[in-house]
């Protein structure tokens, strides 16, 4: 089968995500046709070597890799210094490619090593799980925590290929195709009714990971984050309508450590959160925003939050990136595939939607 071609543009290059089943058997003809060089160097972490490392090796044989850990709480500067020192011992110049084999941590992490050294190497996703497929392989966003918060060492540096087998999910644990399918849910609320009404009707699809409709979800998304980025590519204005979710979600994951949610189990979170403040300001209607609820209910359980308190994630909320002038902006929905940018939430708001999700 000839792999969907989606093509994203930024403002140093456009670069190919390839989307089909059985692609990474083929790795070796894509990034030719990516134009990657024979100077490669791969990183992933132990979990997806252990599952996937002897197809990649096969398809890419002799090439040497580096193997670290993917949790949330190993993004940080102390693996970015693994990752170089490996890759100056390793003889690693100006003309080779870092190759990023995994989930969204990796990608993350290792695409901002590729961003910084040598100030900047090319860079190739090859992302095993639907969330990295879907969401953070695309769109040249890198970076790794910091104690104080998420994502606040970062870099913009596009890949030159996204490589994405929907194969690869048939090893992912049930938990972790959720934590992608909420990212789906995003696009589907921000951007494409089709989408989120394609989730709603073909769920038991989805986690029986059925090759066409796995392919169409992820080509959908891939090709929604594709528009949004050609047009703001640095977050200046459109780009924020993909941090749906995300204000309330990256404030959850940081006062919980890193270690109670996945990220998109944290998104889902967020995405309540933002539209109960939507639909008490009128903005979303009523059966949309129990379209929303449903379908986030329906996907299974999210790790409770009962726990937590309201006034440590409103703080947590006020170091976020999101942060302009003193001022959070956040995402709200405007309907089922429509969102606006507001600036003027009140504490009240939050906190109310924080304890309609179960914070005290």
């Amino acid at each position: 089968m000839q792999p969907t071609r989606i093509d994203v543009s930024s403002s140093s290059h456009t670069y190919p995500v390839f989307v089909a089943h059985g692609l990474i058997p083929k790795l070796q003809a894509l990034l030719s046709e990516a134009g990657v060089g024979p100077r490669r160097f791969l990183i992933s972490s132990p979990n997806v070597w252990k599952r996937h490392g002897d197809v990649v090796t096969d398809a890419l044989p002799g090439i040497k890799h580096l193997l670290v850990s993917d949790g949330e709480r190993s993004k940080t500067q102390q693996t970015l210094g693994r990752i170089y020192e490996w890759l100056i011992r390793n003889g690693a110049d100006r003309q080779s490619t870092i190759i990023a084999v995994g989930g969204g941590v990796i990608g993350d992490t290792v695409g901002f090593a590729a961003a910084t050294f040598l100030r900047g190497i090319a860079l190739v996703h090859v992302p095993t799980t639907l969330l990295a497929q879907v969401d953070s392989a695309v769109g040249g966003k890198v970076g790794v925590n910091h104690t104080l918060g998420k994502n606040l060492i970062g870099a913009f540096h596009p890949p030159v290929a996204v490589i994405a087998d929907p194969e690869i999910l048939d090893t992912l644990p049930r938990r972790e195709l959720r934590a992608g399918l909420y990212e789906v849910v995003k696009y589907g609320v921000i951007a494409s009714r089709s989408l989120f009404t394609l989730l709603v009707n073909n769920l038991s699809s989805i986690f029986a990971r059925e090759p066409s409709v796995m392919t169409e979800i992820i080509s959908a998304s891939c090709h929604i984050k594709a528009e949004v980025v050609a047009a703001d590519e640095r977050e200046g204005d459109r780009r924020r309508v993909l941090n749906f979710g995300h204000t309330a979600g990256h404030a959850l994951e940081s006062v919980t450590h890193y270690r109670r949610l996945r990220h998109g189990e944290a998104v889902a979170y967020g995405m309540l959160v933002a539209a109960h403040i939507g639909a008490g300001r009128g903005l979303l209607d009523a059966g949309d925003h129990a379209a929303l609820t449903d379908l986030i209910r329906r996907m299974g359980p999210l790790p409770s939050v009962t726990d937590l308190s309201a006034a440590d994630i409103l703080d947590a909320m006020t170091r976020d990136k999101k942060v302009v002038a003193g001022c959070l902006h956040m995402v709200l929905p405007n309907g089922l595939g429509n969102t606006v940018i507001v600036d003027d939430i009140a504490e009240r708001e939050t906190k109310e939607a924080l304890q309609a999700i179960g914070v005290s």
